[in-house]
């Protein structure tokens, strides 16, 4: 594929960031063999954002000829006590439940699971052994404690937070795995940022290259407020990054605050229902978390248009694109319920696969299992 039919692919929505998109074009022109990986931890159920935005990337990284690898970081969710703390659960759980989901998730976006390589962090640790501890080593020696307490927004916890000694490991831990795993583009959504760039500032000592970073968006949560709406705006125009950041941990999809998140094997009900009580302003598009939705899931791929019924007169409305939808919104031509059941349809519509697998089907013991952990801890 030409280099920069790659790019474009890479570059896609949703795609906010590329560090950096010249060091990329040069391994491209180069002939160097892109290698890429996502590492997630281990906890509750998949949400849209872990589960359909991650997963798009992966879909055009693997239509790009990349090869894809997903970690899933059994250590790294131990040391943020994930799960109750518990790593023989959380192994269990890795390789059941989480695993299946964002298989699931690949497929609903046009990926492919067996052309992705999934990795245990415990087992990476055993294959590389003291290799991966030297690398720790390196990431330690090259960077400094307060840069790693400033980083530790990656494992979604907050500036100043009390901390154990262990979880201080947990930015050195990630940086090492790029290295130790080998992977030359390294993927996460925004909030992944900090330990992606330690990563590429140390690059040359601990692994002698420096990675490309490809980070995504992160969805807004269902539940976001007018004033958590507007301190984030008032950051993102301020240039001030780390306020930026914190923020971001406020208001994105978690599957930590369920009332935020949409699951992919939610019910059709279900999904109504988060989508019915979402925060969706008369006439406002930015940080709208149902617009959101239709920009990042419904369009992305969409072949015909949006139909939006007004529930009061009966009357559709049809929107080829994107911008039509948000440009009829902000002039109130369309009303927040009626977005609402036109997105909750198409959601339910999208993920009725993992629906059926996980609540009608053989994937249902890994819910069952996962639910009984949550009710024990």
């Amino acid at each position: 594929m030409d280099p920069e039919e790659i790019i474009k692919l890479i570059l896609r929505e949703p795609t906010e960031e590329v560090l950096t998109v010249d060091r990329l074009r040069s391994h491209l022109e180069e002939g160097c063999d892109l290698r890429h990986y996502i590492g997630f931890e281990i906890s509750g159920f998949v949400h849209l954002g872990t589960g359909l935005l991650c997963m798009q990337k992966v879909a055009d990284f693997q239509k790009a000829g990349i090869k894809t690898t997903i970690f899933l970081a059994d250590y790294h969710s131990w040391i943020n006590k994930k799960l109750g703390g518990d790593l023989d659960t959380i192994k269990r759980v890795a390789g059941g439940y989480f695993k299946e989901a964002l298989k699931y998730s690949l497929k609903i976006v046009g990926g492919d699971p067996e052309r992705t390589q999934f990795i245990m962090g415990s087992e990476l640790y055993e294959k590389r052994g003291i290799d991966y501890m030297t690398n720790v080593i390196k990431v330690s020696m090259s960077t400094t404690l307060s840069r790693v307490r400033r980083s530790v927004t990656i494992m979604g916890r907050k500036l100043g937070e009390s901390l154990s000694f262990a979880q201080l490991l947990y930015v050195p831990m990630q940086v090492a795995d790029i290295f130790s795993l080998g992977v030359n583009l390294a993927h996460g959504g925004m909030d992944q940022r900090k330990a992606h760039v330690i990563a590429i500032e140390v690059g040359e000592v601990v692994g002698g290259y420096k990675p490309v970073a490809v980070h995504h968006h992160l969805l807004t949560g269902m539940n976001i407020d007018e004033q958590t709406r507007k301190s984030m705006l008032l950051a993102k125009e301020s240039g001030d990054r780390d306020t930026f950041e914190q923020c971001i941990l406020d208001v994105k999809m978690s599957k930590s605050k369920p009332e935020s998140a949409i699951f992919i094997h939610d019910s059709p009900h279900e999904i109504f229902e988060k989508l019915r009580k979402a925060y969706c302003p008369p006439r406002e598009v930015e940080l709208n978390p149902v617009l959101e939705l239709a920009k990042y899931v419904l369009f992305r791929d969409r072949k015909h248009p949006l139909q939006v019924t007004s529930k009061r007169t009966g009357d559709v409305k049809e929107f080829s694109s994107f911008y039509e939808l948000t440009s009829a919104y902000a002039k109130g031509e369309v009303h927040p319920l009626d977005l609402k059941l036109a997105v909750a349809k198409e959601l339910s519509n999208i993920l009725e696969p993992a629906y059926r697998y996980f609540r009608e089907g053989s994937g249902h013991r890994y819910l069952e299992e996962l639910s009984e952990i949550a009710i024990t801890r």
